[in-house]
C-alpha cells in the first residue's frame, strides 16, 4: 500500500503539490478561525439550579429543598451523578451530564422536570437555574471607580445600567455584580406599639403589599376623545410608606409610621469585596459562554466598555482587575515565538546535515503544512488553540523533521544500493564483452 502511495506520489507531482497547496490554504483558514483560550476547559458538562429561602437554616433547607430536588432530578438520561450542598437560606443542585451531552440539550431536559416538581417545593420557593457557563468561564473582573459616591449608588449603577449592556455582548452568559449596597426599604416595627394600637404584623405587611400596586382601568370615551384611564401605587418614597393607613379604629386612621419606622438601608450581605485593601468596591464578573471563543467575547466586551463608559456618572470609570484576555496574548505570544524559532532552528540544521537543497527543502515545506493541518483537526474536534495545545503542536516539530530525515536517509539508502546493483551489472557486461 505504501509502495502503491509512493509510486503514484511521483507520478503525479503536480497532484501533490496542489493536495498540499490546498491543505495549507484551509489550515491557515483554520487558524484565523480558530477558538484562542489561554487554559483548556476540562470543567464537567453540568447544569446548576440554585434556590434561595432566607432565614431558614442548613438542615431545614436540605430536607425541604435540597432532598426534594435532587430525587425529582435523579432518572433523566445522560446524567453521571447528582451533587448537591445546602447552607444558611441557599441550596445549590449540580446535574453532571456526559461529556458527549449537549449543554443546551440539557438544559431543556432540567428545565422540563423542574415544571413537574413545584409541589413539592415550600410556597413561594422557586429555584433558577445557573448560567450556561464553565468552570473557567470568569474571564474578565472589574470595579468601578467613583470617588464620592456611595456604594449602593454605585451597585445601582452596576445593576441597572451597565450589567444590561454588558450582557448584550454576543458570547457572555451573565454578568455577575459584587460589591456595594442593594438599596431597599426597611420597616423596622415596635411590638410595643403594635399592641398598645391593637394590631399585628400581618396588618402592617398587608397594608403595605396593598397600596404597592397599579391597577388598569378602561377605555373612556368622551367628545369623540378617547381616554385610557389607570391607577398608578407604587411606592416612590420613605414618607409615602410612613403615611399608608394600616387600620381605621373609631374613626381614626392609624398609619404605618405610628409603629414602625422606615429608612432606606442595604440588604444583608454575607460579606464585602475589599480591593488592594483600599475600602469597598463595586464591580461584575464577566461570564463566558459555554463553547464561545474567550480571546474574542473579551475583545467585544472591552469594545462595549467604552461605549458605556460615555453614560456614566461624572468621575466614574472601569477598573479592569483581572482580565484573561493579557494571559491569552502572553500565552499565545509566547508558543508562536517557540514555534517560529523550532522552524528555523530544524531547517538550518536540516540544510547543514544534508547539504541538498531538493532534500531539504521537502522536510522543510512539510513543518508549516503539518502546523497549519495540525488546526484543522482542532477546529473538527472544537478544541481551543490554549497552552496545551499549542505546546504539543510545537513538540511535534521534531518528530516531523524526524520523519522527513529519515525518509530522506532511506531514500539516500536505497539510491545508492540501487546504484551499486546498476554498476556491477554494467562491469558484468564489459567483462562479458
Amino acid at each position: 500500500m505504501v509502495e502503491k502511495l509512493i509510486a503514484f506520489s511521483l507520478r503525479n507531482r503536480f497532484l501533490v503539490l496542489l493536495l498540499g497547496a490546498a491543505l495549507f490554504g484551509l489550515g491557515l483558514y483554520s487558524i484565523k478561525n480558530s477558538k484562542i483560550d489561554a487554559i483548556p476547559d476540562l470543567s464537567e458538562n453540568q447544569v446548576i439550579l440554585f434556590t434561595e429561602w432566607m432565614g431558614r437554616s442548613p438542615q431545614i433547607i436540605e430536607d425541604q429543598i435540597t432532598y426534594p430536588l435532587v430525587t425529582s432530578l435523579q432518572g433523566m438520561p445522560n446524567v453521571k451523578y447528582i451533587r448537591a450542598n445546602s447552607m444558611f437560606g441557599m441550596s445549590f443542585v449540580y446535574i453532571v451530564f456526559q461529556d458527549e451531552t449537549d449543554i443546551y440539550w440539557a438544559r431543556s431536559r432540567v428545565l422540563e422536570r423542574l415544571s413537574s416538581i413545584g409541589g413539592a417545593l415550600p410556597k413561594g420557593v422557586t429555584p433558577t437555574m445557573g448560567p450556561e457557563g464553565t468552570g473557567v468561564g470568569h474571564i474578565l473582573w472589574y470595579t468601578l471607580e467613583a470617588p464620592g459616591m456611595d456604594l449602593g449608588e454605585q451597585r445601582a449603577v452596576q445593576d441597572w445600567y451597565i450589567r444590561f449592556a454588558l450582557q448584550n455582548v454576543p458570547g457572555v452568559s451573565e454578568i455577575a455584580s459584587f460589591g456595594g449596597f442593594q438599596k431597599q426599604y426597611q420597616i423596622s416595627i415596635d411590638p410595643d406599639k403594635l399592641n398598645y394600637y391593637k394590631l399585628t404584623l400581618a396588618d402592617v405587611m398587608q397594608a403595605v403589599n396593598a397600596n404597592n400596586n397599579e391597577a388598569g382601568g378602561r377605555k373612556f370615551e368622551m367628545s369623540g376623545i378617547g381616554y385610557i384611564i389607570k391607577t398608578s401605587g407604587y411606592l416612590k418614597s420613605i414618607q409615602e410608606i410612613e403615611n399608608l393607613p394600616v387600620k381605621t379604629q373609631n374613626s381614626i386612621a392609624y398609619k404605618v409610621r405610628d409603629v414602625a419606622t422606615v429608612q432606606m438601608e442595604g440588604e444583608s450581605r454575607l460579606g464585602i469585596f475589599d480591593y488592594n485593601g483600599q475600602g469597598e468596591a463595586v464591580g461584575g464578573i464577566v461570564v463566558l459562554r459555554y463553547g464561545q471563543n474567550a480571546d474574542q467575547v473579551i475583545r467585544k466586551v472591552k469594545e462595549k466598555m467604552r461605549e458605556v463608559s460615555k453614560g456614566l456618572p461624572g468621575g466614574m470609570k472601569f477598573n479592569i482587575v483581572y482580565d484573561r484576555g493579557e494571559l491569552i496574548e502572553e500565552s499565545i505570544s509566547s508558543i508562536k515565538n517557540t514555534l517560529i524559532e523550532e522552524m528555523l532552528v530544524v531547517s538550518l540544521i536540516v540544510i547543514l546535515f544534508l547539504l541538498h537543497w531538493r532534500s531539504a527543502a521537502s522536510i522543510i515545506i512539510q513543518i508549516p503544512v503539518t502546523i497549519a493541518a495540525s488546526f484543522i483537526l482542532l477546529n473538527a474536534f472544537d478544541i481551543s488553540s490554549n497552552i496545551m495545545s499549542l505546546t504539543g503542536i510545537a513538540l511535534a516539530i521534531g518528530v516531523i523533521a524526524d520523519n522527513g530525515i529519515i525518509m530522506a536517509e532511506n531514500a539516500y539508502k536505497h539510491l545508492a544500493i540501487r546504484q551499486t546493483q546498476l554498476n556491477e551489472q554494467k562491469k558484468g557486461e564489459r567483462t562479458d564483452d
